[in-house]
């Protein structure tokens, strides 16, 4: 049986790795290449890598970052890759079969749309073709409305009509490889995860799914297992207690949850 995973996710705008209050409030809390060698040391399982900057005019990348021969994003990925000892998904300004391949050749292990599949879901149905299932993660973020699920446009910055069964029926008709479900309602609100909604998909689909947004203490992540989670992943908790990745797995481990036991890396 495959081990559960717990994957911290960091969240990066205009170069900073910033916590995240239901995709409407942002505040920084550091530097981003700091955290991924941090989350190294605390041996994560993997690592999700969102840079959600939209503003062409300003930098995603840290000007401590001095090469100028590739495009920012894949830059970023190179000193991601350079720093980190774990698997990572990189997600963010992917746009073409071509920037998908960058990445994933760039060092990433995998690549997280979400936008693109508003934009031309042929061209991710490409990728899967020429990366394989294993390579692509659907980032899908919803809303409660009146007990109905509806799925958010990061393009637009609304609330579409689109349901969340029928949307992640369209993506696993593309053949991405996994899920990774976000609850609006519950980003940033320390209230744990939508247990109904990942008990629900969870049974329903047939790639793993991992689930995120509003995890507060250590016992949200194994609620999330047990909801069926094959992952649980998580921002804001992991920013400000020291070997807090260490801590979470080995709170679950000691929980009987099937998952790696712990250990602390001297990746440097």
């Amino acid at each position: 049986m495959k081990k559960n995973r717990v994957i911290p996710v960091l969240v990066l705008k205009e170069g900073d790795i910033v916590q995240s209050y239901e995709f409407a409030r942002y505040k920084r809390v550091g530097n981003a290449l700091k955290a991924v060698e941090r989350l190294s040391q605390w041996d994560a399982d993997e690592m999700i890598y969102l840079d959600i900057t939209t503003n062409s005019s300003k930098s995603s990348v840290r000007d401590d970052l001095n090469s100028t021969h590739l495009p920012e994003r894949i830059k970023l990925v190179e000193e991601i890759a350079k720093r980190s000892s774990m698997p990572f998904t990189f997600g963010g300004g992917l746009k073409t079969v071509k920037d998908i391949e960058l990445t994933i050749t760039a060092g990433a292990d995998k690549v997280s749309l979400n936008s693109l599949f508003f934009q031309d879901k042929l061209v991710a149905r490409n990728a899967v073709r020429n990366l394989g299932s294993q390579a692509i993660v659907a980032s899908v973020d919803y809303k409660v409305i009146e007990n109905r699920k509806y799925v958010w446009n990061p393009i637009s910055r609304k609330l579409t009509e689109i349901e969340l069964q029928s949307w992640l029926d369209q993506l696993l008709d593309l053949g991405v490889g996994e899920i990774l479900l976000t609850s609006i309602d519950r980003d940033g609100s320390k209230q744990g995860y939508d247990l109904e909604t990942i008990n629900e998909i969870s049974s329903l689909i047939q790639v793993p799914l991992i689930a995120n947004g509003g995890v507060g203490k250590w016992n949200d992540f194994k609620e999330g297992i047990m909801a069926g989670a094959d992952a649980v992943a998580a921002a804001n908790i992991f920013h400000f207690t020291d070997q807090s990745v260490y801590q979470a797995r080995d709170y679950l481990y000691n929980k009987k949850m099937n998952v790696r036991k712990p250990s602390l890396s001297h990746f440097v």
